[in-house]
């Protein structure tokens, strides 16, 4: 079967619409160079920076609520091209601002671009990826958001290099946007990377609007042999037509159901196991440990460079070692390195440990959360679903996501301060536990089978 498979054109389908995962990482990253400049230029206060840092997550969760609807009526192709036209927009839009509520209006149409792509780009590589590259395939997504988030601090750090270096340059636009203003810079870069989506519709979602012929075309071209092609298309239309036709009516039958719940469980819980709390708090924790304050951009571009490669070694491994197995080795992971990191606060002073330790301990956490929980959360919700419901049910499972993580920004700070570090910490390592119970007890292994093979298991799955 593999002399079949056009990989390389199912590895182009796959890296174009990843893309949206690279936007994604570079729009919520390279927020954290720009805070200082616009802070002083605009004289905000504590409140108006933080609506400054938050907005853009106020527009990722109308995203994610209306990603799946568009999707699943215009198609996938069509929704991605709208995500990309709102980042050009917005990087336009912040770059060319002139006031504090414009560069906020910018911001959450850029948070919008981010919601809708967050779905729709791994959603995408599912459907387009036959059963045996899925999960690496899918996980490109994960690996573009990871190259973002590097691609933004060393842009920032660029940037800044560069107007610090070259202070007489003429007045104009080019000394505004990249010299005496630079975050109009950082913001604008965003631009560039925003091209449209040259690539075919989704076969499948074509199917499940009866244009098969250009169903077929696509799949002739993913799958070298027609035969391969026609059963692939039969498969489809067989479990499409076992199908309730209202879309609600089949995510409220009991097997979709459960995997709608779990799919919530999944995303919800990951973020309260600390992620973005470490992505984002982690320098303020660092200089609050003891190391210089100076240092906090190498040391976000080295657990960007350590969240990059991991998820490098991820995509390597996901469809060979499975995506339960690497949930129990990541997972056990992270809760020996957050009860490492809870230990250092506590004793760490009383016993003299070095304050490079609470690094290791950090860089351990984001390898092992990497090459488990943040490779497979969107292999997971992007494959668990109907066709019919695809869409709907991610976009559900995406909102919730959404919302954990909006909640983990609002209630990091006061954890830290009221639970302290250490307590923070543990809080994290515990919440693990559960995550780890639903994988092994509620989550089949989804590995090496197709779509339509899932989709049937949950449709039998009726407790």
């Amino acid at each position: 079967m593999k002399s079949t498979i056009n990989l390389g054109y199912l590895v182009f389908l796959s890296v174009v619409a990843a893309l949206g995962g690279f936007l994604f990482g570079y729009d919520t990253a390279v927020i954290s160079g720009t805070i200082a400049q616009v802070t002083e230029q605009f004289g905000l206060d504590a409140l108006q920076q933080g609506w400054y840092v938050g907005c853009a997550l106020i527009g990722s969760i109308i995203g994610v609520l209306f990603a799946g609807i568009l999707s699943d009526k215009f198609g996938r192709k069509s929704t991605m091209i709208l995500s990309a036209i709102l980042f050009s927009t917005s990087a336009i839009g912040c770059a060319v601002s002139t006031d504090f509520n414009q560069l906020v209006i910018y911001r959450i149409i850029g948070g919008v671009g981010i919601g809708v792509v967050s779905i729709i780009s791994p959603l995408y590589i599912s459907e387009v990826a036959v059963a045996q590259y899925r999960g690496r395939l899918v996980s490109l997504y994960q690996l573009a958001v990871t190259i973002g988030f590097l691609g933004a601090y060393l842009v920032n750090y660029q940037l800044l290099g560069y107007s610090m270096s070259n202070p007489d340059v003429s007045t104009g636009w080019w000394n505004l946007v990249f010299v005496s203003e630079v975050w109009r810079g950082m913001l604008g870069m965003e631009t560039l990377p925003a091209i449209m989506f040259f690539i075919p519709e989704s076969p499948r979602w074509l199917i499940l609007k009866g244009k098969e012929e250009k169903a077929t075309n696509i799949l002739e071209r993913i799958y070298t042999s027609s035969k391969e092609a026609l059963f692939q298309l039969t498969e489809t239309k067989s479990v499409l037509s076992s199908e309730s036709k209202s879309e609600w009516k089949l995510l409220l039958q009991p097997g979709i159901r459960k995997a709608v719940i779990i799919g919530v469980c999944i995303a919800v819980l990951g973020q309260f196991m600390g992620v973005n709390a470490v992505l984002y708090y982690g320098p303020s924790i660092f200089e609050n440990a003891g190391l210089s304050g100076g240092d906090s951009l190498f040391y976000q571009v080295l657990v960007g460079l350590v969240n990059t490669l991991t998820t490098v070694l991820a995509l390597v491994i996901i469809d060979k070692v499975g995506r339960k197995k690497l949930v129990y080795y990541g997972v056990s992971g992270m809760v020996i390195s957050l009860v490492l990191i809870a230990t250092y606060f506590i004793y760490g002073e009383s016993w003299g440990i070095s304050s490079i330790f609470l690094l290791i301990f950090f860089l351990f956490y984001v390898f092992c959360c990497a090459v488990s929980i943040c490779a497979v959360v969107f292999v997971l919700l992007s494959e668990m679903y109907p066709t019919r419901v695809r869409g709907l049910a991610m976009s559900i499972a995406g909102f919730a996501l959404w919302i954990g993580t909006y909640l983990i920004g609002q209630l990091t700070p006061w954890m830290l301060q009221n639970l302290t570090p250490a307590g923070t910490f543990i809080l994290f390592a515990i919440m693990c536990v559960p995550y780890m119970l639903i994988v092994w007890k509620l989550v089949p292994e989804t590995t090496g089978k197709s779509l339509e093979e899932i989709e049937r298991y949950w449709m039998k799955n009726k407790n």
